[in-house]
């Protein structure tokens, strides 16, 4: 059951995985306050959900860094292929 796709209970979360209820709860925790997921309360129980506008931001910062590390491997290896060529 992947949270992306609609808002999900922490029991049903924990159904899906092979840890405890209590570690499930640890890990949404550790997501929320990382601004990542969002409980919403809904009578006894929680609804999560995942806030995509963080999740957004990351991707963009690591594409650009993605991006710009091939770059510059992609220079280094033709600088290497250069040297090995020259006698």
């Amino acid at each position: 059951m992947v949270l992306g796709q609609q808002p999900r209970s922490v029991g049903a979360l924990a159904g899906s995985f092979p840890i405890s209820r209590p570690a499930i709860s640890k890990h949404l925790d550790t997501l929320e306050r990382a601004g990542l997921v969002e409980r919403i309360p809904r009578g006894r129980s929680n609804l999560c959900v995942v806030r995509e506008a963080p999740l957004l931001e990351a991707t963009a910062w690591l594409e650009f860094y993605r991006s710009h590390w091939k770059g510059a491997l992609d220079r280094f290896a033709l600088l290497v292929e250069t040297e090995e060529e020259t006698p």
